[in-house]
C-alpha cells in the first residue's frame, strides 16, 4: 500500500466540496494510489491504546459544515454491540501507521482510566427523511379521523338496531306463517302415509221366509139338479 502515511494528512486537510453546476458534473472514474476510502481503511478499523491493546473500533466520521473530517466516533466496551459506549475522538488525537500493509490506528496517550472517564458521544438527531415525515402525516391523519370514525360506527350501530326493531313484527309473522305451513305439510304427509283402517264387518241380512202356497179354491157344492143328459 503506497503513500499510506498521507492518509491522516488527507483527512485533516479535506477541502470543502465546491458546488459544481449540474451540466458540468465531474465524475471520478477510479481510485488513485494516494486516495483512500474511509470504509476500506478507517471505518471498522481497530483502535489501539497506549498499552497496545484494542480499546475500540471506528464506527463513523464526524464532518463539519465545511465538509471536513474533524473526528471519529469510536465504539468501546460491550459484547457484540451490547452495552457499548460511543466515544467521540478528535482526528488529531489519532495516529495512523502502516503495518504489514494495513492501516494501524492508535491513540498513543489513551489509558484505560481515561477511556472509562470519557464522556459518551451525543449524536444530534438527524433531520427526518421524507418517509418519516410521510409516516408522521399518516399517523396524524389517523389520530384526527379516529373520533369521526367512532361516531360513524356508533350511528351505523344505532341505525342497525332501529332496523332490527322495525323488522321484528314482520319477522315474527313470517315465522308463524312458516311454522303453520310446516305443520300443515306434516299433517298431510302423516295422512298420506298412515295405513287405512278396514271397514267394519256388516251382519248378513236374514234370509226371507218361504212364501205359503196359495189356498186351493173350494170345490163347488153338488147341485140337486140332475146333470143334463147327453143327446
Amino acid at each position: 500500500m503506497k503513500h499510506l502515511s498521507l492518509f491522516a494528512a488527507g483527512l485533516l486537510a479535506v477541502a470543502p466540496v465546491a458546488t459544481v453546476p449540474a451540466w458540468a458534473t465531474d465524475f471520478v472514474a477510479a481510485q488513485a494510489d494516494t486516495e483512500y476510502l474511509a470504509k476500506d481503511h478507517l471505518i471498522g478499523s481497530k483502535v489501539h491504546g497506549a498499552e497496545g491493546t484494542i480499546v475500540g473500533d471506528v464506527e463513523d466520521l464526524i464532518i463539519n459544515d465545511q465538509n471536513q473530517v474533524i473526528g471519529v466516533v469510536m465504539g468501546t466496551g460491550g459484547y457484540l454491540g451490547w452495552a457499548e459506549k460511543k466515544v467521540g475522538v478528535a482526528l488529531g488525537s489519532l495516529k495512523f501507521e502502516e503495518k504489514d500493509g494495513t492501516l494501524f490506528v492508535s491513540l498513543p496517550d489513551l489509558t484505560k482510566a481515561a477511556l472509562e472517564g470519557a464522556p459518551e458521544f451525543k449524536r444530534r438527531k438527524p433531520p427526518k427523511t421524507l418517509f418519516e415525515r410521510a409516516k408522521e402525516k399518516v399517523n396524524e391523519f389517523s389520530d384526527k379521523s379516529k373520533p369521526q370514525l367512532e361516531e360513524a360506527k356508533q350511528k351505523a350501530q344505532e341505525a342497525l338496531d332501529k332496523a332490527k326493531e322495525a323488522a321484528a313484527p314482520a319477522l315474527e309473522k313470517a315465522k308463524e306463517a312458516v311454522s303453520g305451513a310446516i305443520d300443515s305439510a306434516k299433517e298431510a304427509v302423516d295422512s298420506a302415509t298412515k295405513p287405512s283402517e278396514p271397514a267394519p264387518a256388516t251382519e248378513p241380512a236374514p234370509a226371507p221366509a218361504p212364501e205359503a202356497p196359495p189356498a186351493s179354491e173350494p170345490a163347488p157344492a153338488p147341485s140337486d139338479q140332475p146333470a143334463p143328459a147327453n143327446p
